[in-house]
Parts: structure tokens; C-alpha cells; sequence
């Protein structure tokens, strides 16, 4: 079941470029300006951070960029470049993911999470799930649709301590504009819920994050 792609895709994060700038900059303003949303943070967020009023830094260098694509032996998808671009690793996105990765802990899960395998095996998802299943995104989708067997290669993109949940890029699943299928593994989910791009994923959370209905 490799190298499956995913065809007729619409809506937000199917262009060339995305916005991380302008998102980025809403989510840690919403972080550290007093504005209503649902998170909460169990301590406050460093000086530098509030004074800087952005929870991540610079962008990576071409050169590090080069440096990760040849580590991991494939480019990465549009948008997980265009973000490590804007911004070389995040602190929180909710309060349920602790920071996204800078490009040098970036790794396949099976290098730098293998135990992740084992916590999300046969007892939550399958391999035989088929196409008219499987490629479903949005409120139609089963969660506990998944392909277990890709885990492996997957990406690792987050890391929260002592936590279960965990965004991963999938090489397996690619668009037509060369995105990975992105998916939130989360302890109070059976299964996961995936995404056609890291972009819809992180738009999908900002929304999360705000108590948005839309």
C-alpha cells in the first residue's frame, strides 16, 4: 500500500505557498495576550518568549533544510518545508502538544519513537483498511481507519512529555501538490484523526486551540 496518492483535493493548504507567518503570529499572540480561548498552560511561558511575543524562532538555512532532506533520504512535503522555513521548531499548539520539532530532532518514527509502534498496534488500526475507507478526511472520517504498517516511516513532528499524542507525516499518502497525509494521535482517540497536509492539521488545531466551531 505504498506510495498511494490522494486525488481531487480542495480547500485550505492546497496552493503553492501558505501563510505560516500570519498564522503563527495569530497563535502566539492568542498564547500570550490575554484573549479568550480554551488553553491553558501549566506555567508561564519563558521571558525571552513573552518578550519576543512569538513562541518559535528563526527559519532554517537552506543549507539545513538540504541537510534534513538528505538525512531523511526524501523531501519533505510543501508545507513542513515552508513552516521549518518560517519557523525552526514552535512551542504549544494546545495544551495537549507541548512543541513541534526543530529540523534536527525531525526523524522516521522508527528511528527516534520505535516504542510508538508498539503503543499503536493491531489493537488500533488495521492494514486492510481499503481505499473508499481510508482516503475520507473531515467529520465523515473513522478514526480508527488506519494503516498501521505505515507508521514506521512515518515523520515524527511533536513531542510531548509523558503523552500519547503526537503529529506525524505520512510519505506513504502524497497529494497531487506533493503533501504528506498528516495525523494526530491522541490517548483519548481510539484511532487518529488524518489530514490531507500539515497545513489543514495545524489549521484544523488553531481552531481547536481558539474554541472555534468553523
Amino acid at each position: 500500500m505504498s506510495g498511494s496518492r490522494v486525488s481531487g483535493v480542495g480547500g485550505a493548504g492546497t496552493g503553492a505557498e501558505h501563510p505560516w507567518g500570519d498564522l503563527l503570529q495569530r497563535w502566539s499572540d492568542d498564547w500570550l495576550v490575554p484573549v479568550l480561548h480554551e488553553q491553558e498552560r501549566s506555567e508561564p511561558f519563558p521571558a525571552e518568549v513573552r518578550a519576543a511575543r512569538r513562541l518559535g524562532g528563526p527559519g532554517v538555512t537552506p543549507g539545513e533544510l538540504a541537510g534534513l532532506e538528505q538525512r531523511l533520504g526524501a523531501a519533505l512535503p510543501p508545507s513542513c518545508r515552508e513552516f521549518l522555513q518560517t519557523s525552526d521548531g514552535w512551542l504549544d499548539t494546545t495544551s495537549e502538544i507541548a512543541r513541534l520539532l526543530p529540523a534536527r530532532e525531525l526523524g522516521r518514527v522508527r528511528d527516534i519513537d520505535p516504542e510508538l509502534i508498539a503503543g499503536w498496534g493491531d489493537d488500533r488500526g488495521r492494514d486492510d483498511v481499503p481505499d473508499e475507507e481510508y482516503f475520507v478526511y473531515g467529520d465523515e472520517q473513522d478514526c480508527c481507519a488506519l494503516r498501521t504498517e505505515y507508521l514506521s516511516d512515518m515523520l515524527k513532528i511533536s513531542h510531548t512529555p509523558g503523552s500519547g499524542d503526537v503529529y506525524l507525516l505520512n510519505p506513504h499518502v502524497v497529494t497531487p501538490e506533493g503533501e504528506w497525509e498528516a495525523w494526530y494521535l491522541a490517548h483519548w482517540l481510539p484511532g487518529a484523526v488524518r489530514y490531507r497536509s500539515f497545513w489543514d492539521l495545524m489549521n484544523d488545531e488553531y481552531r481547536a486551540f481558539r474554541g472555534d466551531d468553523a
